[in-house]
């Protein structure tokens, strides 16, 4: 080792460091292009694995490095590469996310800023509503309304227990937005749901003891989706399904998504809420600028529209509650008990 004057250092090659592991070949900052990729169908997705359909052969994969932290959730069209042979203890990487047709999202509540993509590339949202056993539950059928029209979804709403209970009075209250509906028991109804289903990517979303792993299985026999019951006491499902899963069916494709409780819409702004209300947002736009469409929303259009009898006075309610609710209030249904932990 060399000095110069004054007694700084002057280096020599015998100074330089080189790595112990990884080589000294230079970094870069250019991704591998992974030419020799090909494509799959993301169909679940658990801890960190990805089972892709890749040509028809099931795949497990994992994320590649490169692609960072970004989500990939089922319905996703991914590249991969690696062993894809889909033998046992084998894993392939996946590469590459392509671009999303659709997403469907939502947050835990209306004040949780982090929204979760449920599934990407799907055309079609099943909202599963039980008549009885638990109650029906208007109030989550708008959430997943609001959040169907914002992702670009077809709603269908599926009522579910129809043996237990009439849906004439839900049936009235959807009329007005014209929504496609099968009504199911469980020995009716089955064909003309397959029928809509047919050659369509649908995504089942309910709360917890609707019915809706149920209508999985018998939709797609030999799934044995977990199927939870209702507690009597607080008329609460258990949660069953803990996962998204994607199961071929007549052409296209059948996900079941895990039960919950709230539909948060924190991602959606109030605007983009009272578009999700077909019948409302007409006559919403004749409202002021920034009008709350409160019952003491001064000039407002939805107010003096109801006070003349013009409008269902429980769609109008549903739309302030979710207004409500994307400002913190409470958004509690007093005639049902309040959201409990997870079971």
């Amino acid at each position: 080792m060399s000095r110069t004057r004054g007694g700084g250092r002057h280096l020599d090659e015998d100074d330089i460091r080189v790595r112990a592991r990884g080589g000294s070949k230079p970094r870069t900052r250019k991704r591998p292009k992974h030419e020799n990729a090909v494509e799959g169908l993301v169909t679940a997705v658990d801890r960190g694995r990805y089972r892709c359909l890749v040509a028809d052969v099931p795949v497990v994969a994992m994320k590649a490095r490169e692609l960072g932290r970004g989500s990939i959730v089922v319905g996703d069209r991914v590249d991969v590469v690696g062993d894809l042979s889909g033998r046992p203890d084998t894993l392939a990487r996946v590469v590459r996310v392509r671009e999303r047709a659709s997403v469907l999202r939502r947050t835990a509540d209306d004040t949780d800023p982090v929204e979760r993509v449920i599934v990407a590339n799907a055309d079609q949202l099943a909202i599963v509503c039980a008549l009885a056993d638990p109650a029906p539950q208007p109030r989550f059928v708008d959430r997943c309304l609001v959040a169907a029209y914002d992702a670009g979804l077809e709603p269908l709403l599926c009522l579910t227990k129809a043996d237990l209970a009439s849906p004439d009075e839900m049936l009235r209250t959807y009329k007005p937005l014209g929504l496609p509906y099968e009504v199911l028991s469980p020995d009716g109804g089955l064909d003309e749901l397959r029928a809509r289903l047919a050659g369509k990517s649908t995504v089942f979303v309910g709360s917890s003891g609707v019915g809706k792993s149920t209508l999985v299985n018998r939709l797609v026999p030999g799934t044995d989706r977990a199927v939870g019951h209702v507690n009597a006491v607080t008329g609460r499902g258990r949660h069953t399904s803990t996962s998204a899963l994607a199961l071929p069916f007549e052409g296209g494709w059948l996900i079941d998504t895990p039960g919950v409780r709230s539909f948060g819409l924190a991602h959606i702004s109030p605007e983009e809420i009272v578009a999700g209300f077909h019948d409302l947002a007409e006559i919403a736009e004749e409202c002021p600028p920034g009008c709350t469409h409160q019952p003491d929303a001064p000039e407002c259009a939805v107010e003096a529209a109801q006070a003349r009898g013009g409008l269902d006075a429980e769609r109008v309610a549903s739309l302030r509650r979710l207004l409500s609710s994307r400002e913190g209030e409470d958004d509690t249904d007093p005639e049902q008990p309040p959201p409990g932990p997870h079971h």
